[in-house]
């Protein structure tokens, strides 16, 4: 594991197009998307960052489930980490009793359209005035950490959410997330990663 910090994609960026399979059978296609705001969440199944925040994920997809598109994306590389792979991501759904679509991006052109460095990694969207999806927050969930004190109540997370539903500005200082680093396929990391950006 490498403790590695979000790259920060530039607000603004347009939600990426994406067609990729979910871990419990069907695919979703950003053409498919509604008008409300798109919550992309990169996760996996084993990591341990990931593993310290689930129990805030369950309550946002309870609270902003009606209001907000929540998708996971696992990204992983299947071939150095089987562990991330459609079963298990299944498994870990069902078990915090997720309704979104948890997407499989093997190939992982998703995570690097959104210059995703880590998981878990946050990625809100919401329609500009051209009516595309447009990003509002990228970073952190909250200030929670494994073996940190600071309560794991999504509060940066929840208070952009809060802001582009009651349609105010999102505040652009944000944090970075910090995880470990994406697991890309061997001989594929994009050029960016591991740099400071």
């Amino acid at each position: 594991m490498a403790l590695t910090p979000s790259t920060m994609l530039a607000l603004g960026t347009r939600l990426p197009d994406f067609d990729l399979p979910q871990a419990t059978g069907g695919r979703l296609k950003s053409s498919s998307l509604d008008q409300r705001p798109v919550l992309l969440m990169v996760l996996c199944a084993h990591c341990p960052f990931v593993k310290h925040v689930e129990p805030e994920l369950s309550r946002l997809d309870h609270d902003f489930s009606d209001a907000v598109q929540l998708a996971g994306v696992s990204s992983n590389s299947l071939i150095t980490h089987p562990e991330d792979g459609p079963e298990q991501l299944a498994d870990q759904a069902k078990r915090q009793g997720w309704s979104f679509p948890y997407l499989l991006d093997q190939q992982q052109t998703l995570a690097k359209d959104l210059r995703a460095a880590c998981t878990p990694e946050f990625y809100l969207f919401s329609p500009d005035g051209e009516g595309l999806q447009s990003l509002r927050y990228r970073g952190q969930l909250d200030g929670s950490r494994p073996g940190n004190d600071h309560p794991l109540d999504g509060q940066d997370l929840r208070a952009a959410l809060d802001a582009v539903l009651t349609g105010s500005p999102v505040n652009p200082d944000q944090t970075a997330s910090v995880g470990c680093n994406v697991k890309w396929n061997p001989g594929h990391e994009p050029e960016w990663f591991g740099r400071a950006t």
